[in-house]
């Protein structure tokens, strides 16, 4: 048993459970605006129904499916066999507190500025930081880390054209024709098709695949275009209810089109706000999971731990929290300060952004939801040129991407050298 544990382990897990707070409260402020932003930007709901929305389909997420087991290295980035953690388990505590407390500042920070960044990334660069300096720096799986590098640049580009093609097939079927809304009551059945096939996939591949329910991705695509045939059969008896507009003058067609999207929006911003509360809420109960392991065990290192579901609880909690009081300064960035968005726009967004995260989970893509929807936000204002897009937010938001890994890491580095010296 280590003296450390022994002496100190009921302080360091509540250290741990109040820094797990911290950074869930992070991600709600900071990530939920994944979820919510482009239904806000276009209008399609206002922000308090975001925040109740995702309220609750994100605490459902975190509690219903935040996971069964998880994994007490993130994302495998530490190389268990050369960190010699069976020795030293107080090493892994000190350095799952420090990237805790420096991936949670760090996401209040970009919060603060309505910057939109990957917490994903942030917790991370953390661990990257305290497990290079404080253990080996063999002790990273450096080749892990060059993928999620690569994932900035295709999750944005991949989320982009799809949103950009979305976009351009509403334009030309429905948008710039002569009768805008009886087009749209003609091709939006097949919208409203892929908006189940992918609202299904996603909340399979990434909102359910912690429950410890074995689907595989053939299994799960069969499923998703079964449900996507009755959420068009559902949406085709929805738009016979919709009126035809009383002036074929266009912008009352226009006014009638968006609000046939504008309800599309709705359900995907529900799955979205699931997928996202299930999946990232790993990002800030992994570590209190491996701390919580260690400090029952008395000091005992396991590379995979049972969550208990107190901890889900906590995880859920934060999120909500951090989104009911910050969560609309990001939602501001994403859903207006990029570009101006319509219903339309938005869920063509939105749409692209649901699709490319089940494509990275399909093919093993490490991907950042944020950097997906921006990416995809991103196309739809490239549809309008180049001129719609607000070019000093899009800098900005770009920058605070390349900082984030080596901000969690310097951080993650100051307090895992501070916790060393107060316990020893």
């Amino acid at each position: 048993m280590s003296e450390i544990i022994s002496q100190y382990g009921l302080l360091l897990l509540g250290m741990a459970c109040l820094f797990s707070f911290f950074m869930a409260w992070g991600v709600g402020a900071n990530d939920v605006a994944n979820a919510m932003g482009t239904s806000v930007g276009a209008r399609a709901i206002t922000i308090k129904q975001a925040i109740i929305i995702a309220m609750i389909f994100e605490f459902a997420g975190a509690w219903l499916a935040g996971g069964e087991v998880t994994s007490t290295i993130r994302s495998s980035i530490i190389d268990v066999e050369t960190a010699g953690f069976d020795e030293r388990p107080e090493l892994l505590v000190y350095g799952m507190l420090s990237s805790l407390l420096a991936a949670g500042i760090w996401l209040i920070i970009a919060s603060r500025y309505g910057l939109p960044v990957s917490t994903t990334h942030s917790i991370i660069g953390a661990i990257v930081g305290f497990a290079a300096v404080g253990i080996s720096f063999d002790a990273i799986m450096w080749g892990q880390i060059g993928s999620i590098v690569a994932s900035w640049v295709v999750s944005p580009l991949v989320a982009g054209i799809i949103s950009f093609s979305l976009f351009m097939t509403v334009q030309h079927l429905v948008l710039s024709t002569d009768n805008p809304f009886a087009n749209a009551k003609k091709y939006v059945p097949y919208y409203i098709f892929l908006v189940g096939f992918v609202i299904a996939m996603v909340t399979m591949v990434k909102g359910l695949r912690h429950v410890g329910l074995e689907i595989t991705f053939a299994q799960s695509t069969a499923m998703a275009i079964g449900f996507g045939i009755i959420t068009m059969l559902i949406g085709v008896f929805m738009l016979r209810q919709i009126p035809d507009p009383s002036s074929n003058m266009r912008h009352h067609q226009f006014a009638s089109v968006e609000s046939v999207f504008a309800i599309l929006m709705v359900f995907t911003a529900c799955s979205m706000a699931f997928a996202h509360g299930s999946n990232d809420v790993a990002n800030a109960i992994g570590p209190l999971a491996a701390i919580n392991s260690i400090v029952q065990s008395g000091g005992v290192f396991e590379v995979e731990s049972v969550l208990p579901m107190w901890i889900l609880l906590l995880g859920g909690v934060g999120i909500v929290s951090g989104l009911a009081i910050w969560g609309y300064r990001v939602i501001a960035t994403i859903g207006r300060n990029i570009t101006e968005l319509t219903p339309s726009r938005g869920f063509a967004a939105e749409l692209a952004a649901a699709a490319t995260v089940v494509i990275a989970s399909g093919t093993g893509m490490p991907v950042s939801t944020t950097h997906t929807l921006v990416g995809a936000v991103l196309g739809v204002g490239v549809a309008r040129g180049i001129g719609a897009l607000n070019l000093n937010i899009v800098g900005k938001i770009f920058l605070s991407w390349i900082v984030t890994l080596p901000i969690g890491a310097l951080l993650s580095i100051i307090f895992f050298f501070i916790f060393q010296l107060l316990f020893g």
